[in-house]
């Protein structure tokens, strides 16, 4: 028995569900592009050449809109990730 060996009916089912990871996959990269387009540009280092001073109100966004934008970005990041190395392994192990 190989390593890579598994019972024949999940063998079977390894097109479809290679269909769903990439149709998941699709749909999580378009939410990554839309998510990413959305975030406010990013402009540190910038205060120095207008003499913009930081306030602890500018320094303090943990809870702002752009820190939820961030995780989100990362998360689907991640997921899109496992989704990719999941699709290959099944390839792989379908292949033998």
């Amino acid at each position: 028995m190989s390593f890579l060996s598994v019972a024949n009916w999940i063998s079977d089912s390894f097109p479809y569900v290679r269909l769903v990871m990439m149709c998941l996959m699709v749909a999580v990269g378009i939410a990554l592009v839309i998510v990413i387009m959305f975030q406010p540009s990013s402009s540190s280092g910038m205060g120095a050449l207008t003499g913009q001073r930081d306030t602890f109100y500018a320094k303090d966004k943990s809870k702002s809109l752009e820190s939820v934008m961030k995780r989100v970005t990362i998360a689907l990041g991640i997921v899109e990730g496992v989704l990719a190395v999941l699709f290959f392994v099944s390839l792989l192990i379908s292949q033998g």
